[in-house]
């Protein structure tokens, strides 16, 4: 292992891809994303390969698609057959560390019957050896110890320490959302972590390292500490994207119809709500990269910027009110798009640093570009690509995807909600969106007749709500048969290849061999 060779891995929790200053965001500033872009490069194409966090983070950590890594739900175990970056870290020499969580359900075949880990789906990735252990559904008990340690009077759910301050002054001439929370900034989740993260690399930095920072916010609760609360006016909030009328957005597919029917998940229709929900959630994002600003001084400070590759990006987005939702789900852009921003500190990178990428990539596509920088092999589960011609100023490989794929599965093993309401199986419970450079396609494990098709002109309906699939005249066929080959492509090339390119010859033995594009 080359020696200084370290690894900071970032995640924050449910941010949008539009959301950075760099991007030319008409709200939200980012000034310590956007420098951080200025020394790397930033990813605009990015796209997360499934929703929620769970599921996602799934594909992120083994490079693998859904449909082949099957882990569908929060709760549905990872097969322990996947290696992850973790492991392949580990494999190296490396020490990884986690900071936050990683949403990882156990495999119950490797653990024994009653294990507490068979009770949560909010355990630590294998590999990863929690410094911090902080998962959200069971209140944010790591952050609760802190701030009793900073003498704050915490209750028994951390989390009640979100209620709005009673009889904040204004709160009634605002949004739901707008009085602030019952902890001071400095107090934030964001910067409990941070701290925890400097103080570690303070003692351990001089050692190769690999970090995975993975902080929560701007997840919900939709509520901000005071000076970040009114940080945004719900007035600077330009339109939302989707139909006008939420009676129009549920007519466009009866899966938005169903959604929209869940009142956790739906948007709130007064205006003035809605618009402080988007606005408070661009004040948690600012809060995030503030807190973000003191670790990558630190890391400028201390000297470790010339060593260590720094990656940050996110799970999944937010829809922030867009198509009368929240969340993150079915087949919505706003919850798949995500921000990338990868920092490479060796000197082959410097032709790269600056530049914003406008190709298409993929949460697969980090594993295999953080192998590259490690020295690691890139396994033969991977579905994704090494991002280094990018980061080197190379531009796009030959045979580079044009065309972001993600999924959704709206299956659950315990409640069975649609599997009930819609009278079919889990296996029918999923959709695959083919997201190309003209057309958004979208196809439905369940019967056409229950749940038909989409297919949205993205040059025309940029909006995305006029399924040309449900137009009387057939101009659309064509498009849609071209989507659905496209999409069959992509299923057939990224199935199991774990022994596919083996082969026992009679005169050679093993032979392995490995594509270079698919």
């Amino acid at each position: 292992m080359a020696p200084h060779r370290n690894v900071l891995f970032i995640t924050v929790d449910q941010w949008r891809g539009d959301s950075l200053s760099a991007l030319g965001h008409p709200v939200l500033t980012t000034p310590a994303l956007d420098q951080l872009a200025a020394r790397g490069v930033l990813f605009s194409n990015h796209w997360a390969n499934a929703a929620p966090c769970g599921p996602s983070r799934a594909c992120l950590y083994t490079g693998t698609y859904q449909h082949r890594n099957r882990a569908v739900l929060n709760g549905t175990p990872l097969d322990a057959r996947f290696t992850n970056i973790a492991l392949l870290a580990r494999e190296l020499g490396y020490d990884p560390v986690l900071f936050g969580y990683t949403d990882t359900a156990v495999d119950p075949r490797t653990v024994p019957p009653g294990d507490p880990r068979l009770f949560t789906y909010e355990g630590v990735l294998p590999g990863f050896r929690a410094v911090v252990s902080d998962p959200w559904e069971q209140g944010s008990p790591a952050w609760g110890r802190w701030l009793a340690a900073q003498g704050i009077d915490v209750p028994a759910d951390p989390h009640a320490l979100y209620e709005p301050i009673a009889g904040f002054p204004g709160a009634e001439e605002h949004g739901a959302t707008w009085a602030p929370a019952q902890f001071p900034p400095e107090l934030s989740q964001t910067n409990f972590l941070r701290q925890t993260v400097t103080d570690w690399l303070e003692v351990n930095g001089d050692r190769p390292f690999f970090v995975h920072a993975s902080f929560i916010r701007p997840h919900p609760p939709r509520r901000n500490p005071i000076g970040y609360h009114d940080l945004y006016d719900a007035e600077q909030i330009g339109a939302f994207t989707g139909c006008a009328r939420i009676e129009d957005e549920a007519a466009v597919h009866p899966l938005a119809g169903m959604v929209l029917s869940v009142p956790q998940i739906r948007a709130p229709l007064d205006d003035r709500d809605r618009r402080q929900l988007r606005a408070t959630y661009h004040g948690a994002q600012r809060e995030v990269d503030d807190g973000l600003a003191h670790l990558f001084d630190f890391l400028v400070q201390s000297g470790l910027t010339e060593s260590t590759l720094v990656v940050v990006t996110s799970d999944h987005g937010e829809m922030g009110g867009d198509h009368w939702l929240l969340e993150k789900l079915g087949y919505w852009d706003e919850s798949y798009h995500v921000p990338l921003i990868v920092v490479d500190p060796r000197q082959t990178a410097d032709a790269g640093r600056g530049a914003i990428v406008d190709a298409v990539t993929e949460s697969v596509d980090l594993l295999p570009t953080i192998c590259d920088f490690i020295g690691a092999d890139v396994p033969a589960q991977a579905d994704g690509w090494s991002l280094s011609p990018f980061l080197r100023g190379q531009g796009a490989p030959e045979h580079w995807r044009d065309t972001a794929h993600f999924e959704w599965d709206f299956s659950n093993p315990a409640d069975q909600m649609a599997e009930r309401a819609l009278g079919i199986p889990m296996s029918h419970c999923s959709l695959a969106v083919s997201r190309g450079p003209d057309f958004k396609y979208v196809q439905f494990a369940a019967s056409s007749k229950l749940y038909p098709p989409l297919l949205f002109d993205l040059h025309r309906d940029s909006q995305q709500v006029h399924n040309l699939c449900a137009q009387p005249d057939d101009g659309w066929k064509d498009a849609a048969w071209e989507c659905t080959q496209e999409l069959l492509h992509w299923r057939m090339r990224t199935s199991e290849r774990t022994l596919s390119g083996h082969f026992l010859s009679p005169d050679r033995g093993l032979v392995v061999a490995r594509d270079t594009w698919r």
